[in-house]
């Protein structure tokens, strides 16, 4: 976080807004057109008295950088050259992009501070967080050198069309995202039914390639499908026995083979692609630096590893990676454009609204889409990025319907209608079913973050076999789902026959609208798969295999949801002359069961992820329903409540602290302790520091060896510690490999941070030019929470 001055000997004041945001710099320089801002919250270091802000002692915190658990998450560093430039701050930003040659001739002479300039900056290090600050005052300098060139009709294309690189970007985003998604849709539908049998069309020369949904289009009834064969009657076993048994057997073979092929290539070729990656996603927009979490592989992996995932019958779903997906897909599309591609803010400006297109195509439902972003991943959200949201959402979405991949005119093949009301006495029934979402999403979270712990944990006999466990976990699942009808069935199949009304269903292959006695058993079955299916959502989410939570969930949902529209129904059925069902018309159907499923299905996903308003729109834009967005609401209140009861994360929060990124939720809530932030500060004496003289590249090499602190105050000397500024660990370990390596320096070459008149700058090294002149600097005496809003609101880490 720099800024650039107009001479070696200036000490210029930094100016931010208190109200502004981390995407938008709050520092201005004085040559920034920008800058009319009103009040001081950093100074340029220097020989300066205290102010409000910049204590004369030396205050800051001593944070080591964060562990991680897998060591193989940390990747080679990648660090990016300089050339030469002028003291000026546009060459000064524009240094961060020139070629390499330029900078190894530089090397090879002395640095000059007065010449070279501050806030020099290299590429940023695997796992560590951007500089909010300087990004956007080099994007700002960008454009003013831009404008400033643009003469004529020339300059006025070329303003246009660097103001079209974002919309180009989203266009093909929503594109490419639509056109996945139809892809996994198609793929994992016809793998999902090839392990229950194959469409033998003999007559027009075989439809091997069609799922049973295409191969019996136009049946009224599936079950009796003359196209479609069982593995069994394929084979030619006409014994009950021998059927039952073929097919369970070829049943477990396709999903253990198609969970453990999508478990190798996660393993194989792209660790990232395993889970969802929303809480990576999250980190990252919040500012930190995860390489090759986008890349081409990681695209690849993710988008047939989902279609082998969803099809072996885990319990998972593709609608979370569809999120982690869009971004892949946004992140390539970027590379052409330098001047987003260069610029850390910029590209989390573009994944921010990138990420829309996922949930849009994954529920057919772009405006929920733009929401789940706002509420669940994006950092910070102005209302230039949730217009390039609904842009991108809106494309993907178009994209997917055109391609219609399941024929139906229906982006997903869940969505459903409703033609019936709901009634007052309900409301009741709609609470229940909030407060089971809360219990169902807070004991997910507890338990799954306790198999994630025992998961990591060295005793963990299958630590380093991720194919064994997945194909353990997939034997079991496949198992106990074969012989019951709803856990056979997929995931999409069965959300959609537990929604729709029993009137709009041909065909009944899951025996929900019976009545009588066989009710009750359709109650205890359903009852049955969601506590099952609530343990194998909690085993599943976490392995190294494309995963989403967010379908198992609303599976769940639905299913208590069901059970508690049934028990309604029945009651209603068997006491319709009671007061409380005296809004019910006589002979017609009073309750609605799939309605409950509805709901039911809102509220595990509140329960679980504790979004709220993208909830809502997302069941909306699925029924089309506004008469149900009451009840929806109602249930999705109760359940954030509930489940913030039994803790305060999501599951996606959860899984950020247990990989211990360094997310720093701006809508945490929890209470913070009225006391100054002195009271938690590491005590100066305690502190690494570096003075302005006295070092050798040879005792920093030293002190970087020692400690793994992503950088390092400098001070004035140990005696007066008044901070001159700060240099992070990366800056420093180049500082010192260039002048070792291209300049030859011997190891004790003097090193300084400030002006030294007398220096011999061919024998000497200045590391001015690397260190951050301009840190955010508080007093000692401010309120920790106060502190705490300047660092969620400046995006700092």
């Amino acid at each position: 976080m720099s800024t650039s001055p107009s001479n070696s000997h200036s000490h210029e004041a930094v100016e931010a807004e208190s109200s502004r945001n981390p995407y938008e710099s709050p520092y201005a320089t004085d040559n920034d057109p920008d800058g009319d801002l009103n009040t001081h919250v950093s100074f340029k270091s220097g020989f300066r008295t205290s102010s409000g802000f910049l204590p004369s002692p030396l205050s800051t915190s001593r944070d080591p950088s964060p562990g991680y658990n897998d060591a193989s998450r940390l990747q080679q560093r990648r660090v990016s050259s300089r050339s030469p430039v002028q003291p000026t701050t546009g060459n000064i930003l524009s240094y961060l992009n020139t070629p390499a040659v330029a900078q190894d001739a530089k090397d090879h002479s002395a640095l000059d501070w007065s010449v070279e300039g501050p806030g020099r900056r290299v590429g940023y290090d695997n796992l560590t967080a951007i500089d909010w600050i300087f990004e956007y005052a080099k994007e700002r300098q960008r454009l003013r050198v831009l404008r400033s060139n643009a003469v004529g009709l020339l300059g006025y294309f070329q303003l246009l069309a660097d103001s079209s690189q974002t919309w180009i970007i989203l266009v093909a985003t929503g594109i490419a995202v639509g056109a996945i998604a139809a892809a996994i849709d198609i793929t994992s539908g016809w793998l999902g039914d090839l392990k229950a049998g194959y469409c033998s069309n003999v007559q027009d020369g075989g439809k091997f390639y069609l799922n049973k949904g295409f191969c019996c289009w136009g049946q009224k009834d599936f079950e009796t499908c003359p196209d479609w064969q069982l593995w069994s009657h394929g084979m030619g076993v006409s014994s009950s026995a021998g059927s039952w048994i073929i097919n369970f057997v070829l049943y477990l073979a396709y999903s253990v083979l198609f969970a453990s092929v999508a478990t190798y290539l996660v393993t194989r070729f792209s660790t990232y692609a395993k889970q969802s990656g929303i809480p990576e996603i999250k980190t990252v927009l919040g500012g930190f630096v995860i390489r090759r979490f986008m890349g081409i592989w990681t695209l690849v992996t993710k988008s047939v590893g989902l279609c082998l995932a969803v099809a072996s019958g885990l319990w998972l779903g593709k609608e979370g990676p569809l999120v982690h997906v869009a971004c892949c897909c946004a992140n390539l599309f970027m590379k052409p454009f330098e001047s987003i591609n260069n610029n850390e803010a910029r590209k989390r400006e573009v994944l921010s609204a990138a990420s829309a297109s996922g949930i849009s195509v994954a529920f057919g439902a772009p405006v929920g889409g733009v929401l789940f972003s706002l509420e669940s991943l994006s950092y910070y959200f102005p209302d230039k990025t949730m217009w390039q949201s609904f842009v991108c959402a809106m494309i993907a979405a178009f994209t997917l319907k055109a391609v219609d991949p399941f024929r139906t005119g229906k982006t997903v093949p869940y969505s459903v209608t409703y033609h019936t009301g709901w009634h007052g006495f309900e409301i009741v029934a709609y609470a229940i079913i909030g407060v089971l979402g809360g219990l169902y999403g807070g004991l997910l979270i507890k338990l799954n973050m306790r198999l994630a712990a025992l998961r990591d944990s060295p005793r963990y006999p299958l630590k380093d076999r991720p194919i064994l466990e997945v194909c353990i976990i997939t034997v079991a699942t496949s198992v106990i789902a074969f012989p019951v009808t709803f856990l056979r069935a997929q995931a999409s199949e069965l959300v959609y026959y537990l929604f729709a009304e029993c009137k709009d269903i041909q065909s009944d292959p899951l025996g929900l609208c019976k009545s009588g006695i066989a009710n009750t058993g359709v109650i205890f079955l359903l009852l049955i798969s969601a506590i099952i299916g609530f343990f194998f959502t909690a085993l599943t989410f976490g392995l190294q295999i494309p995963a989403g939570i967010l379908l198992p969930s609303m599976t769940i949902g639905a299913l208590y949801g069901r059970v508690i529209g049934l028990i309604v129904e029945v009651w209603q059925r068997e006491h319709p002359k009671w007061i409380v069902f005296a809004s019910c018309e006589p002979d017609v159907p009073c309750i609605t069961p799939g309605t409950y499923a509805i709901v039911g299905a809102a509220s595990a996903l509140a329960g679980a992820t504790r979004m709220t308003v993208s909830i809502v729109v997302i069941m909306f834009e699925l029924t089309g329903a506004l008469t149900y967005v009451l009840p929806i609401m109602i249930a999705v209140m109760i359940a954030k409540w509930v489940g913030d009861a039994l803790g305060k994360r999501g599951i996606y929060e959860a899984w950020i602290a247990f990989n211990e990124y360094p997310f720093l939720d701006n809508r945490d809530d929890r209470p913070i302790p009225d006391i100054p932030v002195s009271q938690i500060m590491t005590r100066l004496e305690d502190l690494v520091t570096i003075t302005a003289e006295g070092s050798t590249i040879e005792s920093l090499t030293n002190l970087l060896k020692e400690y793994s602190y992503r950088g390092f105050p400098v001070i004035s000397n140990s005696h007066d510690a008044v901070l001159l500024g700060y240099i992070s660990r990366t800056e420093l370990s180049f500082a010192l490999k260039s002048a070792t390596s291209t300049r030859n320096l011997p190891l004790h070459t003097s090193c300084f941070f400030s002006h030294q008149s007398l220096a011999d700058i061919e024998h000497t090294l200045d590391l001015r030019p690397w260190m951050d002149q301009t840190p955010i600097t508080l007093n000692s005496a401010i309120g920790l929470e106060l502190c705490v809003n300047y660092f969620q609101r400046l995006g700092l880490r």
